[in-house]
């Protein structure tokens, strides 16, 4: 594996534990539907909630959203409503973005609620 993509996996596997201590129940993990895979599906209360993870090296961004491309957020809308109906899921959907910035000191997280909206 090359460091990208060691760096993607700890940068998900370190979002799910920050997501299971804010007390999410994780319903899938890399669920993938045609060309869209969604990180994570996780549950908490009455929503569920599509997660995806960017791992970067460095935190020169303007906003977490500007992370993921707009053809990015479509495949992610295809890839809920898909799991949605499969599932026969009667809960609220949202969208949230999380990013893992590789430090010395490991990876610090910053986790953005409601990312973006699917209309």
């Amino acid at each position: 594996m090359n460091a990208p993509h060691l760096l993607g996996l700890k940068g998900e596997e370190v979002a799910q534990n920050l997501l299971l201590k804010k007390g999410y129940k994780i319903l899938e993990r890399n669920y993938r539907y045609r060309k869209a895979e969604v990180d994570l599906i996780v549950q908490k209360g009455d929503q569920v909630i599509f997660v995806e993870v960017k791992s970067r090296t460095s935190k020169w961004i303007a906003h977490l959203a500007d992370h993921v491309s707009k053809k990015k957020i479509r495949l992610l809308v295809e890839a809920a409503d898909h799991y949605v109906i499969n599932n026969n899921i009667e809960l609220e959907v949202r969208f949230d973005i999380i990013t893992a910035f590789k430090t010395k000191k490991g990876m610090e997280l910053e986790h953005l609620e409601d990312a973006f909206y699917y209309f």
